[in-house]
């Protein structure tokens, strides 16, 4: 098929062209074969207007077929007299039609041109209107017949279109085929493991998979059976799509790629339908690999939500899907790839062995795989000192998943960029940072805050960071900023989370004091509050309520949990009204209790607290570092597993410049001697 040449690789759309060509032949033969002209049934007009000399031209036209017709054009005064009787405007020839006014059929040239003479007799030869003779043989045929054989023409090739003809695919009538991208020799994704950093366990896990397809031999021998299915589960960005797109790369096997929402459809049976013909498809290419991305739109629970007697579609869809994963007709080669961050709201049929047998989990990386991540994306950067930098900007990114580290690196070159720089900095990235956290810094900062607000911010924000730093299981300071941005308003305090996946309630209370700590600073400096701590409290709130209701950590509650039950019913509680009021007396209990505890901690180091603001007021940003040197160390062991990293990474470069220098001077004493 002839490729678009203004997007080559692109088809042309030929249901546009098609439509636009009958719109365009309808509008042409409506001008040119509309006749608006007067069809006389008696020739008593005509008669008299002949008689009375009313009438300027008369055209005797032959269609063919013995078919003659007659057209009358009356003189501009007989229409104008005549538009006077019916009291309407006057007639105007420059924009009204001119003629024929009127028409009539006739059975022959002969009988026509016979009546005239007989009807004109008593005119004198001179003032007869002598009638004109032509011929338009065929063109009634094809104004009658032309815009049938164009519709029919038309219908023709968008049949031919919707049905599969030529490339494409069908639209309408392939409604029930399945919508996959095939990925094979010839269409292969260049991506591969060598592309994917930060997820070692899953990568050996998906490197199974794939070698058994490339060496199903080497397993089948001992009896082994690959999982017919793997589900990729975790928090978004983390790298689920991108692990499936390396799979592809690696398999050299055919590559199935759809998403979850493929199988939607308003139409009943459409959804099973797809699947069914995903699973036939599969079938003849197998040895081969199916990727549906989002499966959770159509592998949640069934029976929620549904109202009775109704038909749910989505079920119907995955039960289609149920059935070609692991019912009789099983096809033993095809193995399926799901991907979710969902997990808990799928079907168990969909997660039970023979399925979905192994379900990777795909989590934030840690500050090893964040660095190794970092130096992915740093291949393609323009920057100088890459393993120093991928070092630093992965201790100071926590939290971060894969795309959110892509899109630092990226904001980075387009930063540099903007300011016409040769190679992006060590300063871009921590703006791109900046801008990722906090969004975008606003450039009128001067005029938007007052400087009574930003001395309001610098206490704030200064209390978060004086009670972060003098509470033993808070998490760390890595940075503070006073410089108003999109999304994080007038400022805000970046910490470092432990690497660590249990909390007790010690350091959730720690926690929630440090998040308290710039409403307790505002109040002790200004003796007021303000609305500032909306999102600290919200915070406060949720992991109050996680102490009581969730994670049973609240003797008067006890050791009950109501996560899932909640969750599951929000409407009605899953406890009594007793059980409620209590549940809110003990949070309300809890954060007073951490309200007054972070008063007075902050009270004790008032000086600290002045200090660290008064540095905000005139630096805009500190970090960890500049803490140090205003407050002093931190009276607890800081050698968490970040720590433990860092300096590892320290006392690794200073053995290797000590092995340097003592290689130095032993040559230098061998020069000596020689």
């Amino acid at each position: 098929m002839r490729e678009n040449k203004k997007n080559p690789g692109e088809k042309p759309n030929f249901q546009f062209w098609v439509i636009a060509g009958l719109g365009i032949s309808l509008i042409f033969l409506f001008f040119l074969g509309s006749d608006t002209t007067k069809s006389l049934k008696s020739l008593k007009e005509f008669d008299q207007d002949v008689l009375n000399k009313k009438v300027e031209a008369i055209r005797l036209v032959d269609h063919g077929n013995k078919s003659f017709t007659v057209y009358v054009t009356k003189t501009k005064e007989a229409v104008t007299a005549d538009n006077k009787d019916k009291k309407k405007s006057p007639f105007n020839y420059t924009t009204q039609k001119k003629g024929p006014h009127y028409k009539f059929e006739v059975s022959s040239d002969e009988s026509f041109y016979a009546y005239y003479e007989k009807l004109t007799a008593k005119i004198p030869e001179k003032d007869r209107i002598k009638p004109s003779f032509s011929r338009e043989e065929g063109i009634g045929n094809l104004l009658n017949y032309g815009f049938l054989i164009l519709l029919i023409v038309g219908f023709f090739f968008l049949m031919r279109r919707m049905t599969g003809g030529g490339s494409g695919g069908g639209q309408i009538f392939n409604i029930g085929k399945s919508k996959a991208s095939l990925f094979d020799t010839e269409n292969k994704i260049n991506i591969t493991f060598k592309n994917v950093a930060g997820l070692d366990e899953a990568k050996v896990e998906v490197e199974e998979i794939v070698d058994f397809l490339k060496k199903p031999q080497k397993y089948e021998k001992l009896g082994g059976k690959i999982p017919k299915g793997v589900l990729l589960e975790g928090p978004p960005g983390t790298g689920k799509t991108l692990l499936a797109k390396a799979v592809a790369g690696e398999a050299g096997v055919p590559f199935f790629s759809l998403s979850g929402s493929d199988f939607v459809e308003m139409f009943v049976g459409v959804g099973a339908a797809r699947v069914r013909d995903l699973f036939k498809q599969a079938k003849e290419k197998a040895p081969c690999i199916i990727f549906i991305d989002e499966i959770d739109a159509i592998g949640r629970s069934r029976g929620k939500g549904q109202m009775p007697g109704g038909n749910d579609e989505r079920e119907n869809t995955l039960n289609s899907l149920l059935v070609e994963m692991d019912g009789f007709g099983t096809h033993s080669r095809i193995i399926i790839m799901g991907a979710t961050n969902r997990m808990d709201i799928l079907d168990n049929a969909l997660l039970r062995p023979g399925r979905f047998d192994r379900q990777i989990s795909i989590d934030k990386p840690d500050v090893i795989g964040r660095e190794a991540i970092f130096k992915v994306h740093l291949n393609d950067i323009k920057s100088s000192n890459k393993e120093d930098k991928a070092n630093k900007l992965a201790t100071q990114t926590p939290g971060f998943a894969g795309a959110e580290i892509a899109n630092v690196c990226n904001e980075a070159a387009l930063i540099a960029g903007r300011f016409g720089k040769d190679e992006v900095t060590m300063q871009d990235f921590q703006d791109a940072i900046d801008r990722v956290i906090g969004g975008l810094e606003k450039k009128n900062k001067n005029k938007i805050i007052s400087p009574e607000e930003k001395k309001i911010v610098a206490y704030h924000e200064a209390g978060h960071a004086v009670a972060g730093w003098f509470l033993e299981h808070a998490d760390p300071l890595v940075k503070v900023s006073i410089v108003p941005r999109g999304t994080a308003a007038l400022g805000y305090a970046q910490y470092l989370p432990k690497e660590q996946f249990l909390y007790t309630t010690e350091q959730l209370l720690d926690e929630m004091c440090m998040t308290l700590g710039g409403r307790a600073a505002e109040e002790i400096i200004f003796g007021r509050i303000s609305t500032g701590a909306l999102s600290d409290l919200e915070r406060i709130t949720q992991m109050a309520y996680g102490i009581v209701t969730v994670y049973g950590m609240n003797e008067r509650i006890g050791n009950v949990s109501f996560y899932k039950m909640e969750q599951n019913d929000s409407f009605n509680k899953p406890y009594a009204d007793a059980t409620a009021q209590a549940i809110d007396e003990e949070v309300k209990k809890i954060i007073s209790d951490a309200y007054d505890r972070t008063l007075a901690l902050l009270r004790e180091n008032r000086e600290a607290l002045e200090t660290i603001a008064q540095e905000l007021l005139d630096k805009e940003v500190i970090f960890q570092a500049d803490l140090v040197k205003l407050i002093g160390e931190r009276p607890f062991d800081e050698r968490t597993n970040y720590q433990k990293y860092t300096d590892s990474l320290n006392e690794n470069a200073v053995e290797d410049t000590t092995a340097e220098v003592i290689e130095e001077k032993t040559t230098e004493e061998d020069n000596k001697e020689d």
